[in-house]
């Protein structure tokens, strides 16, 4: 059993270190396949496990590398330690791959049982590449982001993400929503407004704009129901990652197959 993870590490030897420990540990990659039979073959959700958290880690790379090359932002593992765009870069990536390890215990609170059961992984993965305090400085990071991708459903008010890289995570969670792969669990078979609009997403796609806002999320729906998943899902996200200003979202319908109820949905 082996999972591919291919993520594009320019120069960041660091990135590349980490990334190849990941692909080594074939505990992490039993969890991947606990994970899914927990989700899928259990409870009828769609993948956790290793295509899910590929998909996120690539997506939360992007976005943070089109905001820090922007200047848009300053990492707040920049912002805080005085550490390199380098390691936010590791931080996020490495939040999107653990963000959903608590699957394997139970879908409730899942985001908490992944920041526990990631301290060993990162720990590992993290050695030797960096120093014992920059070890701790990035576990921190990694497991804010981890808790905080659910946090735009929580109701507890308390709770807030407080990093720019978990925001990006959070966000990157949300658009992995490609046929059928909704965030927002439904039950296999089941005919309801959460599988409905999970299958009405056809292409998700993230642009680069010179002008208004510079990151455009282009969504394909074959039904005007995709506006659901839309906006339960990707819509809080986007709110409450503290990087609203920078994200626009455009969401049309295909063909002429559907009487069309909307031409066109943004945020």
């Amino acid at each position: 059993m082996s999972y591919v993870f291919n993520i594009p590490y320019r120069n960041n030897l660091n990135l590349k270190q980490v990334m190849e420990k990941i692909k080594e540990d074939k505990k992490l990659q039993t969890y991947w396949k606990c994970a899914n039979v927990m989700a899928i073959e259990r409870m009828g959700y769609t993948d956790h496990g290793p295509t899910h958290v590929k998909i996120v880690a690539n997506l939360a790379l992007k976005l943070l590398r089109i905001l820090v090359e922007k200047k848009l932002i300053k990492p707040s593992i920049v912002e805080n330690y005085g550490m390199k765009n380098e390691d936010a870069e590791v931080v996020v990536v490495l939040g999107a791959i653990f963000h959903d390890l608590g699957m394997i215990v139970q879908r409730s609170k899942h985001e908490e049982y992944s920041a526990i059961l990631a301290l060993e992984f990162i720990e590992k993965c993290l050695t030797p590449a960096y120093n014992e305090e920059e070890k701790a400085i990035i576990t921190s990071e990694v497991l804010h982001a981890i808790v905080a991708h659910e946090q735009p459903y929580s109701i507890e008010p308390s709770k807030k993400i407080l990093t720019k890289e978990a925001g990006i995570v959070g966000i990157a969670d949300a658009l992995d929503m490609e046929a059928g792969r909704a965030r927002i669990p439904f039950q296999a078979g089941k005919v309801d407004i959460h599988a409905i609009s999970a299958l009405s997403i056809e292409k998700v796609e993230v642009d680069v704009s010179e002008t208004g806002k510079p990151i455009i999320i282009k969504i394909k729906m074959s039904n005007s129901a995709g506006v659901f998943q839309i906006d339960e899902l990707l819509k809080p996200r986007i709110v409450n990652s503290g990087l609203e200003q920078f994200f626009h979202v455009i969401a049309e319908i295909t063909g002429e197959k559907e009487r069309k109820i909307i031409e066109k949905f943004e945020i």
